[in-house]
């Protein structure tokens, strides 16, 4: 079968962004190349992830995108649609760098498994390694949990900096028992690390049907179908409808709300995370690039939050902030 590739040359900052643009836009599947250099320190058990040599030749800070579009698609009229919507993310202060548009035509088997032979398993907190299921892995410890993954066409593999910053972080909060809201859940992998963790039950959400049901599918494969429930909805339905909802698997409040999504997004609903929490619950938000540090702070503090810690990697930021 023969598809539509649409090439995106840009930021790593602006990479969730446009790549949500494509989905939207009806991509079949996504493809996100981001700069093969090894100053960023990524590490497996088996030393340094991707050896010592970079794998591609992207300049620092970059990223290529690519969506995948059917035969019948008109793609400049796909382009044409995405390209004002780029263009406006600057006003949101999202760096896109000097956008570059490519088309061309491709088989499907050029793309559809390509991108596997670089997803190897990889040990992204003290407890937690992602391991994707075509890879074979032996846990080095006893203590060690595997999450086993297969993302298709949802975001969340473990290897960008949001998603193994987000697992850390859920390593450091989660003692054992709670119940948690995992808003945004993509491929459902915090959901299963919650789980792997200690969490006793998980109410998975996100609007987009394809993540709903790739964290179904990822949910059976690690066997946790009793444990994780996957809604398709917002926060804000759940909170205001859900002593209606059946079957949420947890009971509102909750002690943890987890979500790895982008800051203007996360801005949006601080309000309805703070209203689902029990009082001394835990809000991990991620996804936040460095330049929205301080609006994120504010936006919290101002609805009650006080910021417990604050954890970093490459030019990412997460909070884990306690309802008071």
């Amino acid at each position: 079968m023969l598809w539509h590739e649409l090439t995106i040359h840009t930021t790593e900052e602006a990479v969730e962004m446009i790549s949500n643009f494509l989905h939207e836009a009806g991509a079949g599947g996504v493809s996100i190349e981001e700069s093969g250099t090894l100053n960023k320190k990524r590490h497996t058990p088996h030393g340094e992830w991707f050896g010592d040599v970079p794998f591609n030749d992207i300049p620092e800070g970059h990223a290529v995108i690519k969506g995948y579009f059917s035969e019948e698609v008109n793609l400049e009229e796909i382009r044409n649609e995405i390209s004002p919507r780029v263009e406006e993310l600057s006003e949101f202060g999202i760096d896109t760098g000097d956008v570059r548009y490519e088309i061309k035509t491709v088989n499907e088997e050029d793309w559809a498994t390509a991108w596997k032979q670089y997803f190897k398993p990889i040990r992204v907190s003290e407890r937690l390694t992602i391991k994707p299921t075509w890879e074979e892995y032996t846990p080095e410890s006893a203590d060690e949990r595997i999450i086993e993954l297969d993302p298709g066409m949802a975001f969340g593999t473990g290897a960008h900096p949001t998603t193994s910053l987000c697992l850390r972080t859920l390593d450091s909060v989660i003692q054992g028992g709670e119940e948690v809201i995992d808003v945004g859940t993509g491929s459902g992998i915090l959901s299963i690390g919650a789980v792997h963790l200690g969490a006793s039950k998980v109410l998975a959400l996100d609007l987009d049907p394809v993540a709903v049901l790739s964290a179904k599918d990822n949910t059976r494969l690690n066997g946790m179908e009793d444990r994780i429930t996957i809604k398709e909805s917002d926060l804000l339905t759940v909170i205001t409808e859900g002593s209606g909802l059946e079957n949420l698997g947890v009971r509102l409040p909750v002690k943890v709300v987890v979500a790895n999504i982008l800051a203007e997004v996360i801005l949006l609903f601080v309000d309805d995370v703070y209203a689902a929490l029990q009082s001394g619950g835990i809000y991990i938000a991620s996804g936040i690039y460095k330049n929205k540090f301080d609006v994120v702070e504010q936006a919290l503090t101002s609805s009650g939050f006080e910021i417990a810690d604050v954890y970093r990697e490459d030019d990412w930021v997460a909070f884990v902030a306690r309802k008071r």
